[in-house]
């Protein structure tokens, strides 16, 4: 059956590759951003959205419904990276990642479920990563970030069962994308004492993101989520160590699993 697909942050990266996959497949793509008419031929519509603007919201998701009388699948794409040590992050930085990363898909969900609850039927996917699934050196905002939404979603989940609308989460890894170039780096000060280890480690970060995989592959797996009758919770998308990694936070101690972070990060 072919559906009504909203995503959040389609134009470039794994958002646009989720597009143009669903687009293939045949269902009515509406993606988003924030600079539309920046955008040449884009092959599914796009949308003006910013995930930070209630006003904005509301306008996407009434436009939307003027051309369609439905949306089944909202797909929380929109997030922004940011790295830094916590002591150096300015505050700014860090409530303009939340409201990027939680605040803004908990505004749009709340905007697209009058009409899925009408409708009795609709699946919400959020993007999160699974970088949220543990606290990482340098990373913690984000982490933190995509670590609240993927909770969001199961609570959220469990309310919305009664209704006929599903959620579930989509964590991928690293993706060779352009997210290395879009998040916040908090400036490396000279002589900060987080100065060399922190430089080390954001060339690192920007390598693994350069080196990751083809974001096709995530949308491939979105595709197959919206056709599942009956989705999982959690679903993660990247390399066998980076999923492995999960599965050790959970069975190793805790301080076993912080020292091989600490390891890999080089800070022992």
């Amino acid at each position: 059956m072919k559906k009504v697909v909203l995503i959040t942050g389609a134009s470039s990266g794994i958002g646009r590759a989720i597009g143009e996959y669903l687009h293939r497949q045949g269902h009515t793509v509406y993606g988003t951003s924030r600079n539309p008419a920046s955008y040449d031929d884009p092959p599914f519509q796009l949308v003006s959205l910013d995930v930070r603007d209630q006003t904005s919201i509301k306008e996407c998701i009434s436009r939307i419904l003027t051309f369609n009388d439905r949306i089944d699948v909202l797909i929380n794409n929109a997030g922004v990276g940011i790295t830094g040590p916590i002591e150096e992050i300015a505050s700014e930085q860090i409530e303009n990642n939340f409201s990027t990363n939680l605040f803004g898909p908990i505004e749009v969900i709340k905007a697209v479920l009058p009409t899925m609850r009408n409708q009795k039927s609709g699946l919400i996917i959020n993007i999160t990563s699974i970088a949220g699934y543990m606290g990482l050196p340098y990373r913690s905002i984000y982490s933190a970030s995509k670590g609240a939404l993927e909770l969001i979603t199961e609570s959220l989940r469990m309310e919305l069962k009664p209704f006929g609308i599903s959620a579930c989460n989509v964590a991928p890894g690293d993706f060779a994308t352009n997210i290395a170039a879009g998040r916040y780096h908090s400036p490396v000060i000279p002589g900060s004492p987080y100065e060399k280890l922190y430089k080390e480690n954001l060339d690192t970060m920007d390598s693994h993101v350069n080196s990751g995989g083809d974001p096709m592959d995530m949308a491939i797996i979105i595709g197959k989520i919206i056709n599942t009758k009956n989705p999982k919770i959690h679903y993660k998308v990247g390399s066998t160590m980076q999923k492995f990694s999960i599965v050790l936070k959970r069975i190793l101690p805790d301080k076993m699993y912080e020292k091989i972070l600490m390891k890999h990060y080089k800070l022992h």
